[in-house]
């Protein structure tokens, strides 16, 4: 055999040798990372670890996708809304496992979190979701569907929404602790530390006197959504108790653990019941930095122009 044949033998070889370990490593693939222990999340799902991607920023996430009918709405009161949650086979899911007492919940939020609803479509068979808006106010939008299909694991989608008009850009409202809902002042107590459950207080007043007699709403007495503003991640809450747990009383205080990834400020919307209606208060929280302790109230929230879909 001459020198150029025993050196192509010996690559053929050593090629051989490479493949047999390449294939082996993909076969095995690598080893698993060590669990994390995390909290539950806002509906019952294990909220992530700080390290990972926030709920909110995708459209399609675990095999699922948040397929808006139309991306574009005109303005008007009562603007439908329709849309579907597709699987990885582009199929409608028609199945989904109830959590907070709804099948899927839809947060929308104008960009500036200058306009923000809370509402509960409805599903029909063909497995469309559908639902009127209050998209008077011109805007970006962000469409947030938290829901859990079943036999999976909670997600929240995120899909952008373009209202046609006049987009009247809003400031941020600067950080506080107090928001005012008509007759009702809401305070905020607890700091909220990057990357750890952080527990915070909403105790709700109506005309100076607590409320102690709120009404369950979504299984708790509250219901708590968080957004942080730079990018609209909507983070992971969850309720400390429930109604009829025989610990949790109905107010003033409503308790939640809030999960925020980065230092920065967020936007708050507690929505709470009380004498049969829902109404949410706002705040604006500085994450990571001096807290403000500041008495003065943020302006008081409009009442809602039409019902609040729940």
């Amino acid at each position: 055999m001459n020198t150029t044949a025993k050196f192509a033998g010996f690559t053929v070889g050593l090629a051989a040798v490479f493949g047999v370990a390449l294939g082996a490593g993909a076969l095995l693939g690598p080893e698993p990372a060590t669990p994390d222990s995390h909290d539950t999340g806002a509906h019952g799902a294990p909220a992530p670890a700080a390290d990972t991607l926030p709920g909110g920023l995708l459209v399609t996430e675990s095999g699922y996708t948040l397929a808006l009918n139309s991306p574009q709405a005109p303005a008007a009161a009562d603007t439908p809304v329709r849309f579907q949650i597709l699987d990885n086979a582009g199929k409608p899911v028609t199945r989904y496992t109830r959590a907070h007492d709804k099948d899927l919940h839809l947060i929308v939020v104008r960009r500036d979190m200058a306009a923000f609803q809370h509402v509960h479509p409805v599903l029909d068979p063909a497995g469309t979701w559908s639902v009127p808006l209050n998209l008077t106010r011109a805007g970006d939008y962000r469409v947030f569907a938290d829901f859990t299909p079943e036999g999976g694991e909670n997600l929240t989608l995120g899909a952008d929404l373009r209202v046609a008009g006049n987009y009247d850009a809003q400031p941020l409202p600067a950080p506080a602790t107090t928001a005012k809902v008509g007759d009702y002042t809401v305070t905020l107590n607890g700091d909220i530390t990057p990357g750890t459950a952080s527990k915070v207080t909403l105790s709700v007043a109506r005309n100076g006197a607590p409320v102690t007699d709120l009404q369950p709403y979504l299984g708790a007495y509250g219901h708590l959504v968080a957004l942080r503003t730079a990018d609209l991640a909507y983070l992971h809450v969850h309720p400390d108790g429930a109604p009829g747990d025989g610990v949790t009383a109905p107010g003033p205080g409503i308790t939640f653990y809030v999960t925020a990834p980065s230092p920065g400020d967020y936007r708050l919307f507690l929505d709470f019941q009380h004498e049969g209606k829902v109404r949410t208060a706002e705040f604006t929280v500085s994450v990571g930095g001096a807290a403000p302790r500041t008495a003065t109230p943020q302006p008081a929230a409009p009442e809602p122009a039409q019902p609040h879909g729940h």
